[in-house]
C-alpha cells in the first residue's frame, strides 16, 4: 500500500469516528508514523484531502451498489443489502460513513468537496430511486407510491440513523430508526 493510500485510509477512519474537524494533519503523520511535511506532500491543504476522500469513498460506493444491483435479483433485496452498507459503517454506533460525517461539518469544507459529496448524494438516491421503481413492478416492496419520493426519504432516514445511532453509541437506534424501511421488503 501506498503512503497516499494508507494516510486516506487513516483520514477515512478519523473523519468517520471524530469528524473532518476532530483530527489534524499533525495526527495524521502520527497515526501513518510519517513527517507532517509527508502529508503536506500528498495533501497540501486539508481541503485537497477533504475531496480526494469523497472523490475515492464516491468510486468505492457505486462500485458495491453496481454489486449489489448485479448479484440481487429483487429490489426487496437491494434494499437490505444498501441498508447493510449503512449498518456496517456504524460500526456499532462508533462511526458513521464518510458521506454523514462530511455532511455534518459542511462548513469546513471547500466546494469543490461540496460539489463531490453533493453528486455522491444524487447518485445513490437515483440508484435507491431505480430500486423503488423495481419494486413497484417486482412486488418485492410493500406500498410504493412515488419512487423518487421515497428514495429522497430512504436516504434522509438512514443517514438520520447513523446519527442517532453514533449520538448515543447504540446501533439499537440505527435498527429502530430503519424498521420500517425494512418491513417494506418483501
Amino acid at each position: 500500500m501506498g503512503t497516499r493510500t494508507h494516510l486516506l485510509d487513516e483520514a477515512e477512519r478519523f473523519t468517520r469516528q471524530r469528524g473532518f474537524d476532530g483530527f489534524s494533519f499533525a495526527d495524521l503523520a502520527s497515526s501513518a508514523d510519517i513527517r507532517k511535511a509527508s502529508v503536506h506532500y500528498h495533501f497540501p491543504v486539508k481541503g485537497d484531502l477533504s475531496l480526494a476522500l469523497i472523490q475515492r469513498y464516491r468510486a468505492v460506493f457505486a462500485d458495491r451498489l453496481k454489486a449489489i444491483s448485479s448479484t440481487h435479483p429483487t429490489a426487496g433485496a437491494r434494499l437490505l443489502r444498501f441498508l447493510d452498507l449503512y449498518r456496517a459503517a456504524s460500526d456499532g454506533g462508533r462511526s458513521l460513513c464518510l458521506c454523514v460525517a462530511l455532511s455534518v461539518t459542511q462548513i469546513a469544507l471547500p466546494e469543490e468537496t461540496m460539489a463531490e459529496l453533493a453528486a455522491f448524494h444524487r447518485d445513490v438516491t437515483a440508484w435507491l430511486e431505480t430500486v423503488f421503481r423495481h419494486g413497484q413492478s417486482d412486488g418485492s416492496m410493500q406500498h410504493v407510491s412515488d419512487p423518487r419520493a421515497e428514495a429522497q426519504a430512504a436516504m434522509a432516514q438512514v443517514e438520520g440513523a447513523q446519527i442517532m445511532a453514533r449520538a448515543a453509541g447504540d446501533l439499537a437506534r440505527f435498527e429502530a430508526a430503519i424498521a420500517t424501511l425494512v418491513s417494506r421488503a418483501v
